[in-house]
């Protein structure tokens, strides 16, 4: 990392949810943090705003067309901003030299070759796009080791788990993984916090006609549209296993999810001596945004501190997963390893993207996930990123069938 005192920033996803979180917390420390580069799908909108506020010195679109608007928007209104295109784009403002810090906060499949590469470029990388580990775990991970780059953890239960370790485990590492048992320093179990989401009470007949617009109304996270359905599928919450299970290097069988309705406590860490060591705080992104840009420091993030007394109690449960089958299927894709993962995360995108547009029910996601598994063949061989993006593609092909085959 850079020395000069200001680290600059590429922020991949800038007008997600993340994305506007991580623009909250550093327009309150200019002194500290400079905008390199803003990405975005395709919303020329929201984007022309952002550069209009930010001057970043390059912006980069999916496509050439969304490109093409932006730039010529940006220079009627005589902004210098460069604005590229693609995954060429993308991976220009993740490995330029100027580049201290990246924020992968890019939903879905799509953000993994520009995560990756920025760990390659050895950069300091704040990860809340889940899907980097979900598909390419051990690939990720001695990317991360072998490139000296530092892993930092910003979904909240991630980064909570981070929190709630001994400082002997993160104080000196180049990524939060451990590598050894006797390194764990006595930590027994992770115990990751879930909502429960909207239809934590609702039976299974309720289940099955649920709406879109039902599903992403999160009781208590602002989230966007395919994160909420996750959230309400507990997919999200089976993601988040696969990911803590590749950054803490933790036996699938030490990790429990628990079903927290409040969300203030955002993960759990169990040790040998029967401590469980908590991370609390209101459901806010900026707050694990803040300590991943700032760690090991500690820095004004513009959440609300949390009043105890307002919260009165805190709930737990078990899920149940028959009601809430994806959080199943997780575990089983954890278990049979290789390219499984790949499989589950793109039959998942595949299907809520079904939901979404109203082609299938509800309960039908986790039901076209079971059958991709079953009909993908599973390789154990995940050495290269191809491989991957090949199951990936075959993954898709087979979820989109099996839509056919339901009408």
């Amino acid at each position: 990392m850079k020395q000069s005192g200001i680290l600059q920033l590429t922020l991949l996803g800038a007008t997600g949810s993340i994305g506007r979180s991580t623009l909250d917390v550093i327009s309150r420390h200019s002194d500290r943090y400079k905008v390199f580069a803003l990405t975005a799908n395709t919303n020329v909108d929201a984007m022309e705003k952002l550069c209009e506020q930010w001057q970043p010195e390059f912006a980069v679109m999916n496509d050439e067309s969304s490109a093409t608007q932006l730039g010529s928007r940006l220079r009627r209104k005589n902004i210098r901003t460069e604005v590229l295109s693609g995954v060429s784009g993308l991976l220009q403002v993740v490995e330029d030299d100027a580049v201290d810090c990246v924020v992968a906060a890019i939903v879905g499949a799509a953000g993994l070759v520009p995560t990756l590469a920025s760990a390659k470029a050895g950069k300091r990388v704040l990860l809340a796009n889940k899907e980097a580990l979900v598909m390419s775990g051990k690939l990720f991970m001695d990317a991360v080791r072998d490139n000296n780059a530092l892993l930092m953890p910003v979904d909240s239960e991630h980064n909570a788990v981070f929190q709630c370790m001994p400082d002997s485990l993160t104080a000196h590492h180049t990524s939060v993984k451990m590598t050894n048992s006797e390194a764990k320093s006595g930590i027994k179990r992770i115990l990751l916090t879930a909502s429960g989401g909207p239809f934590r009470t609702w039976s299974a007949e309720q289940l099955r006609d649920v709406t879109p617009e039902q599903a992403v109304n999160h009781p208590n996270w602002d989230m966007g549209r395919k994160i909420s359905v996750d959230s309400a599928t507990l997919m999200n919450k089976g993601l988040e296993l696969i990911e803590a299970y590749w950054l803490f290097d933790m036996d699938i069988a030490n990790i429990d999810v628990v079903i927290h309705p409040q969300s203030v406590i955002h993960s759990m860490v169990s040790y040998e001596d029967g401590s469980v060591l908590a991370q609390l705080g209101n459901p806010d992104m900026r707050t694990p945004v803040a300590h991943a840009l700032a760690w090991p420091e500690r820095i004004e993030s513009g959440v609300e501190p949390l009043n105890i007394f307002d919260v009165a109690k805190l709930d737990f449960e078990q899920p149940d997963l028959d009601r809430f089958p994806c959080l199943r299927l997780c575990y089983e894709a954890i278990s049979m390893g290789g390219t499984a993962s790949v499989v589950l995360n793109a039959a998942n995108e595949v299907a809520v993207d079904a939901f979404l547009e109203s082609k299938i029910g509800f309960t039908d996601i986790a039901r076209l996930i079971e059958q991709t598994l079953n009909a993908a063949t599973i390789t154990q061989d995940v050495s290269s990123l191809e491989l991957i993006l090949e199951a990936d593609v075959t993954a898709r092909t087979i979820t989109n069938k099996c839509i056919s085959a339901m009408h």
